[in-house]
């Protein structure tokens, strides 16, 4: 019970972190006179940046400036984001995009003396530490501690029942073992626990820790596609690399197909390639769209006491009600999503592997 209602107090303390409607605009240099606008907030809180937006108080910004670490034309500057006053001003020739474009957050060069984006200069190499790769030291930091605290009790107690968080991890351990590695990937599938589990947790938490709307939580990892595509792109490395002879046969040279499929026009060796790169593109695309719709609904729900205010304030409130209800619930149901999504990314790869590493019968002993 404690558990639950603590939970409910971090979900309504997110609330506060929200800008409200005459603040929406400040982080982009908008009159705080101008209509909120939901898209604008929910955009601003899902995307990635360059410091950490803790709460806004009255007209005052809370967050964390982050390092800037950025390569132009050979030369290596650093210096923390703070630099930019939230957007407003100009460092050492770069700014943050406010302009709602294609380089909306991203750092950009200026007509020197101006806050102009000089469009006609190259774009500089951005190696910042951003909110996104905070959340990923946040989430690779608590899955040392965790594994290597579950690690230490399973030495000191041999042979015993496990307790503690032993007694959570290890029924998600043998189950990504016993009902995701064995079936879909066979014989072989010891070697490939290690990544699968890797995987599964590294998701699973990350999401978990999204979830949070506080700091150290509440950033968008997984929602952001650039995570989601290295984190595909390991995988068909993983299947790849590991792909037997009679996988890639199947593939450029498929036993049972007709010739006429193959030659002159190699129909069905295209396919078969078009086949290897989707598989990746979906799991990218499946883990970012879930994880980021979640947020949208979530930061949705928000807005329409926003939205209703600007009507009425009591409309607003009465609406507030409503919002804050189905808020709760959504962030409640992202809890199984976070499960679910690193689930499926993990059973996906462990198919995609025993698919590399099936020993395929010739096209004759299958009739």
């Amino acid at each position: 019970m404690k558990k639950g209602l603590l939970f409910i107090f971090l979900l309504l303390s997110g609330l506060f972190a929200y800008p409200a409607p005459a603040a929406a605009g400040t982080g982009s240099g908008e009159s705080h006179d101008e209509a909120f606008n939901a898209g604008h907030l929910i955009i601003d809180h899902i995307v990635d940046s360059h410091e950490w937006h803790i709460a806004t108080i009255g007209h005052t910004h809370i967050t964390i400036p982050l390092p800037v670490i950025l390569i132009d034309q050979g030369k290596l500057h650093v210096f923390s984001s703070s630099k930019f006053h939230h957007g407003h001003d100009a460092y050492k020739g770069f700014k943050i995009e406010t302009e709602r474009n294609a380089n909306k957050g991203k750092i950009v060069k200026v007509i020197p003396g101006t806050m102009q984006t000089d469009t006609s200069a190259s774009k500089p190499i951005d190696l910042s530490i951003t909110k996104n790769v905070v959340g990923i030291f946040v989430s690779f930091l608590v899955l040392l501690f965790i594994f290597f605290s579950v690690a230490k009790a399973y030495k000191r107690n041999p042979g015993h029942a496990p307790k503690g968080i032993q007694s959570v991890l290890e029924p998600l351990i043998l189950f990504i073992r016993d009902e995701v590695a064995k079936p879909s990937i066979g014989k072989h599938y010891e070697k490939f626990m290690p990544f699968l589990l890797t995987m599964f947790f590294f998701i699973f938490f990350t999401n978990l820790i999204g979830l949070i709307p506080v700091f150290p939580g509440g950033a968008n990892v997984t929602g952001n596609i650039g995570v989601t595509l290295v984190l595909a792109l390991f995988t068909f490395m993983m299947t790849s690399f590991s792909g037997n002879k009679s996988y890639w046969q199947h593939i450029f040279n498929a036993p049972g197909v007709p010739w006429w499929l193959k030659f002159p026009i190699p129909l069905f060796p295209i396919i078969e390639i078009i086949g290897v790169v989707v598989k990746p593109f979906v799991l990218m695309i499946r883990l970012f769209a879930n994880i980021t719709a979640g947020h949208i609904i979530v930061l949705g729900f928000i807005s329409l006491i926003f939205v209703f205010s600007q009507i009425s304030p009591m409309l607003g409130y009465g609406v507030s009600v409503v919002s804050v209800f189905f808020a709760i619930f959504i962030s409640v149901l992202e809890l199984l999503v976070a499960f679910i999504q690193a689930y499926v990314f993990t059973l996906l790869s462990a198919l995609y592997f025993g698919m590399a590493t099936e020993e395929h019968a010739h096209a004759e002993e299958h009739h």
